[in-house]
């Protein structure tokens, strides 16, 4: 979604209103009844539509058009680790009809399962050539420009290649294999499929109104899209790019597996809810209301833990995952928009729209 910015966060150095605790002292056993606090604030040059943990102590933090950069964080050193500036020239990487620089607008980025990389998509490029940006309410026939996925090279944050995608691309996964790129393409309706070793499209796989989350197998064999204007969650086989579609809801935006990859977990965003679906008998579990626009969501690494932040409400919410009960709701800020759980700090951050990130223990 995007939007004026209420307050311009002034240009400066990251702050810590509160140093980052290191790593949790609560057994990662008892995340799912402990109660969570908020242990930081870091501020600065930042308006982060969202962030993602590499699970190796790096956070980084997409902070569309309104700063041009991704910020990337040492969850070990609780300090900066690089800004990226998201301007590229794009005839460097062969794409010769486009002179000069462009700028871009991260949106969400994934990590490469290796650790060498890390991709974000651009809501838009900005340029000569691109005319006419995309819109939050959009169809494919409408002619808006497409975009570029870009890679940071974490051995000196550079960008390192790009990849042309669709219009609008929101989400980006990587197959735990390394063999696909996943992105899904807001106002394209699609989702594009990457080789990782050519760098080429495989495919470009029709979803419906908005495609959003994704969420792949540990095998790398099926992916799940949310299909965010519609009322359900598309699995595809990524042998064949053949779809199943599972009815899960209204209006779902963000998705995570369970470990044993036997439950989907599901925002609900119009009506602010999490569900639970079971994968194996093909129904839902249960759902528990969370706040006013449930949009990013993620799950603690033993499982037992769901994360969500309410962009309508300014709270985040845990919820157990074993029976999707509400454990503890959390004013956080006004539209926090993403959140990740960090692994090694066991720790959870959440991106605010209006220009800081929150870090929560557990």
């Amino acid at each position: 979604m995007r939007r004026a910015l209420v307050a311009i966060v002034a240009a400066g150095a990251l702050s810590f209103v509160a140093p980052v605790v290191q790593a949790s002292e609560t057994p990662t056993s008892t995340i799912s009844t402990s109660k969570m606090k908020v242990i930081s604030t870091i501020n600065g040059n930042i308006a982060p539509k969202s962030v993602a943990s590499s699970g190796t102590g790096l956070v980084s933090a997409h902070n569309m058009m309104y700063r041009h950069s991704v910020t990337i964080y040492d969850t070990n050193k609780n300090a900066i680790a690089a800004t990226v500036p998201d301007t590229v020239r794009l005839s460097d990487f062969g794409y010769k009809k486009y002179s000069g620089s462009y700028k871009g607008a991260p949106v969400e980025g994934a990590f490469s399962p290796d650790g060498k990389y890390l991709y974000f998509t651009n809501y838009a490029m900005y340029g000569k050539g691109f005319t006419k940006e995309g819109t939050d309410k959009c169809t494919p026939s409408d002619g808006y420009d497409s975009s570029f996925l870009s890679r940071v090279n974490l051995a000196n944050y550079k960008i390192d290649a790009v990849y042309p995608v669709g219009s609008v691309p929101k989400v980006v996964k990587v197959t735990p294999d390394n063999k696909y790129i996943l992105v899904s393409n807001w106002c394209s309706y699609t989702v594009t499929v990457i080789s990782v070793e050519t760098g080429k499209t495989v495919q470009n796989i029709k979803i419906g109104r908005y495609p959003r989350g994704i969420a792949i197998t540990k095998d790398s064999l099926y992916a799940y899209v949310a299909e965010m204007g519609g009322s359900g969650v598309h699995r595809i086989n990524l042998q064949d790019f053949s779809k199943t579609f599972i009815p899960v809801g209204s209006n779902p935006r963000a998705l995570v597996l369970s470990p044993d990859e036997k439950t989907l977990y599901v925002t609900l965003n119009i009506s602010g809810k999490v569900a639970a679906w079971d994968l194996e008998a093909g129904k839902l579990i249960k759902t528990v209301s969370t706040g006013k626009a449930a949009r990013s969501l993620d799950i603690s690494d033993d499982g037992s833990a769901l994360f969500v932040v309410n962009f309508g409400s300014g709270t985040m919410s845990k919820v157990r995952a074993s029976d999707m009960k509400l454990i503890q709701t959390i004013k956080v800020c006004n539209e926090p928009i993403g959140i990740t759980f960090d692994a090694p700090s066991q720790n959870t951050w959440v991106a605010c729209y209006g220009g800081s990130i929150k870090v929560l223990s557990n």
